[in-house]
C-alpha cells in the first residue's frame, strides 16, 4: 500500500469521525458546557445575592442593636431618675418625721418645763409658808389663805 492512500484514507476516516461528532456530539457536548455555565453562572449570581443579603442582614442587626443599646439607656437613665425620686421622697419624708419627732420633743421639753415650774412654786411657796410659820412662830392654816399663796407663787 501505498503512503498517500493511507494517509487519504486516513484523513477521511479522521473528517467523517470529526463531522459524526460535530452532527451528533458536539450538540449535546454544547448543551452540557452551556448547561454547565447557566448552573455556575447561577451559582455565582446566588452567591452574590447572598452577600448583599448577608451584608442587609448584618446592617440591620446592627440598626436592631444600635436600637436596643438606646432603649437599654433610655431605660437607666429612667431607673436613675426614678431612684433619684424616690431617694428625694425618702429624704422629704425623713425630715418632715425628723421635724415631727423634734416638735413633740420640744412639746414635751416645754411640758417638763411647766411642771419642774409648777413643782418649784409649789417647793418655794411651801418652802415660804414654812419660813413665815417661823417667824410668826405659828401654823398658817394653807386652805385659808390659798388665794394668797397663789398669787406668792405666781410673783415667785
Amino acid at each position: 500500500m501505498d503512503p498517500n492512500i493511507t494517509l487519504i484514507i486516513q484523513c477521511a476516516a479522521f473528517f467523517s469521525v470529526a463531522w459524526l461528532v460535530m452532527k451528533f456530539g458536539w450538540p449535546h457536548i454544547m448543551a452540557a458546557i452551556e448547561e454547565r455555565q447557566a448552573k455556575i453562572a447561577e451559582g455565582l449570581a446566588a452567591a452574590d445575592r447572598s452577600k448583599s443579603e448577608l451584608a442587609q442582614a448584618e446592617e440591620r442587626v446592627n440598626e436592631q442593636l444600635r436600637e436596643a443599646r438606646g432603649k437599654a439607656a433610655e431605660i437607666i437613665a429612667q431607673a436613675e431618675a426614678r431612684g433619684n425620686q424616690i431617694i428625694d421622697a425618702a429624704k422629704q419624708e425623713a425630715i418632715v418625721e425628723g421635724n415631727r419627732q423634734k416638735a413633740a420633743a420640744q412639746a414635751d421639753i416645754l411640758a417638763a418645763t411647766t411642771k419642774a415650774r409648777e413643782d418649784l412654786r409649789k417647793q418655794v411657796s411651801a418652802l415660804a409658808v414654812q419660813g413665815a410659820e417661823k417667824l410668826i412662830k405659828r401654823e398658817i392654816d394653807i386652805n385659808a389663805h390659798k388665794a394668797l399663796l397663789d398669787e406668792l407663787a405666781a410673783e415667785i
